[in-house]
């Protein structure tokens, strides 16, 4: 037996044998070639390309109606990026500049695209390596005369409802092979929190553990695997105790979940009757109707730049109205928060390689927005228009000074007359929100409270910002702490303010879905949550067993100490 340590990403136990996936890397014949040769070359090349995206394109148009909806995005990012002009124009100068071969050039131009999306701050922009990584693997396949990648055919072996796919990457269309309940778990080398693996699996719904680094060399066939998603553990040909031990907690958590699924209705509320707002944070208009699902309170933070990735075409003002206004038609008497573009210089909408020297400090989020009226302004019609339908809070990111805030009410002032101009309504109730993710603006609320209806504090970023840390770098990622007094008291400073001046304070980072921490905010005061869907029910039950007034005791007396808290010596 061993075990190997990744990131789990969707919580559950999963306990099957193993169908190892093609290696994503593939060996790509290295020669060079006559000069007379490139134009031939380069035909190879456009005809592989060709293939791949009509392959794609007939993937898509043959989707069965029960596929997970995260899937024709994720392959239409893959259709987008095989017909880019640039990829092809880029490969082609290679073999014709250093006479390489088709799939030595592509091989190296992917890794050229890879090496500048890695450096981009943005976690989704920067996952989207992966994409690339799959795309150029299809298209080599297609040179090297090899067709699909393919799973082995292990159905005679054994159980299929207890198979464990092990990957290094795994693409969307890859995924339509993993469907459909015949496999217990995934886990792989590559990916985070936002990968195609974690994705689809919430999706579907079962465990899965990523980030592994090399489990798909050290795993074969049919060996015995044991997935812990709530840990991050893959075990490896387990021991008799080991295996009894997780049976167990399977059959626990099975139990569990049912459970919780029947507290679904029932109020956050703890034990001294303080009511608990536990809301969702989406990504696109369809998940609205998993939030309902879990019971939420209403939407704390749709993350509206996810319309305008993977795509060459701006969404039009109509198209972003119709997303906006689905959602706020789903839940006509919750509150519906959406962020308004999280965009920038690290993550060009139109295909131009524009990366700042330090993208996480660069011209992103409202300053972009500010930056780009005729953008800005399309969206905020969209978002005045959709208001009709629902209880519309629009929340701005990575706000910072207070002459932000004034353009960006004068930019709202400015919509509406555009709409008053052509006859269209709007709600004359609409929130105005920011994000506190900056320390200037945690350090300073208080004026900024007055002048917003709400606040909701991003805390991947506060930590971030807070600690000079990047938290995907491995070299410092153990110094990305959460529990640091400074960060924790930025929080506390927040959510007193809000207190004062009878505004809301929510968070919608990850601390909020993280049950680890649940306590602890609420010891911090803290009354709105907003999460994943999946993470909703784990929160509630310990919002149900909390006493609030006990813990603001305990937190009020930690929040003072030089080191990070520790929650078990806190009894929490």
């Amino acid at each position: 037996m061993f075990t190997l340590q990744g990131k789990g990403v969707v919580r559950g136990f999963a306990i099957g044998r193993a169908v190892v996936m093609g290696a994503a890397t593939l060996e790509v014949s290295h020669y060079r070639i006559a000069s007379e040769d490139v134009p031939a070359e380069c035909a190879r090349l456009d005809h592989a390309l060709k293939i791949v995206y009509e392959m794609l394109q007939h993937t898509i148009d043959t989707l069965p109606a029960d596929a997970p909806k995260e899937l024709v995005p994720l392959l239409t990012v893959h259709s987008l990026l095989v017909s880019d002009p640039e990829l092809a124009a880029q490969t082609k100068a290679l073999i014709a500049s250093r006479q390489y071969n088709a799939e030595w050039a592509l091989s190296t131009q992917g890794q050229i695209v890879a090496e500048q999306f890695a450096v981009m701050d943005d976690d989704y922009i920067r996952e989207r390596v992966a994409d690339i990584h799959q795309v150029i693997e299809r298209v080599i396949r297609i040179l090297a005369g090899s067709g699909e990648l393919m799973l082995p055919d292990m159905s005679n072996e054994m159980d299929v409802n207890s198979l464990i796919v092990v990957a290094h990457d795994i693409s969307p269309g890859d995924m339509l092979k993993l469907r459909g309940g015949r496999f217990a778990a995934f886990v792989t080398d590559l990916g985070g929190p936002t990968s195609h693996t974690a994705i689809v699996a919430r999706s579907m719904n079962v465990p899965a553990v990523v980030g592994l680094g090399n489990v798909r060399s050290l795993v074969h066939d049919r060996d015995m695997l044991i997935v812990d998603g709530e840990n991050g553990l893959v075990y490896v040909n387990p021991t008799p105790e080991i295996l009894a031990f997780y049976q167990r907690k399977q059959e626990d958590f099975i139990q569990e979940r049912a459970e919780l699924i029947l507290s679904k209705d029932e109020p956050a509320i703890t034990l001294d009757g303080k009511r608990i707002r536990l809301e969702a944070n989406i990504e696109l208009p369809h998940e609205v109707s998993q939030a309902l699902d879990m019971g939420a309170d209403g939407i704390g933070l749709f993350r509206s730049e996810f319309l305008f990735m993977g795509r060459q075409i701006l969404p039009t003002e109509e198209e972003q109205f119709e997303a906006y206004a689905h959602v706020l038609r789903a839940m006509p008497d919750k509150p519906v928060t959406i962020r308004t573009l999280d965009l920038g210089s690290d993550k060009t909408l139109d295909g131009e390689a524009t990366v700042a020297v330090n993208p996480a400090l660069g011209l992103r989020a409202v300053r972009y927005c500010l930056s780009r009226p005729d953008l800005f302004a399309t969206q905020l019609r969209a978002l005045l228009r959709a208001s009709v339908h629902g209880r519309l809070r629009i929340l701005i990111p990575m706000l910072s000074h207070m002459h932000e805030l004034h353009a960006v009410r004068d930019a709202i002032e400015s919509a509406k007359r555009e709409l008053d101009a052509a006859g269209m309504q709007y709600s004359d109730n609409i929130e105005l929100g920011a994000m506190v993710e900056i320390p200037a603006i945690a350090i300073a609320i208080e004026p900024f409270l007055k002048s917003l209806d709400f606040v909701s504090i991003g805390t991947n970023d506060l930590i971030q910002y807070t600690l000079a840390i990047d938290r995907v770098d491995n070299e410092v990622s153990d110094l990305y702490d959460p529990l640091h007094p400074a960060v924790l008291r930025l929080i506390s400073q927040t959510i007193q303010a809000g207190e004062r001046v009878g505004k809301s304070v929510a968070i919608c980072g990850e601390m909020a879905g993280d049950a680890r921490y649940t306590k602890l905010l609420l010891g911090l005061g803290l009354n709105e949550f907003s999460m994943h869907p999946q993470q909703l029910l784990d929160v509630k039950k310990l919002v149900r067993t909390s006493h609030t007034n006990a813990l603001r005791t305990k937190i009020a007396t930690a929040l003072n100490r030089a080191e990070s808290i520790d929650l078990n010596s806190l009894g929490i």
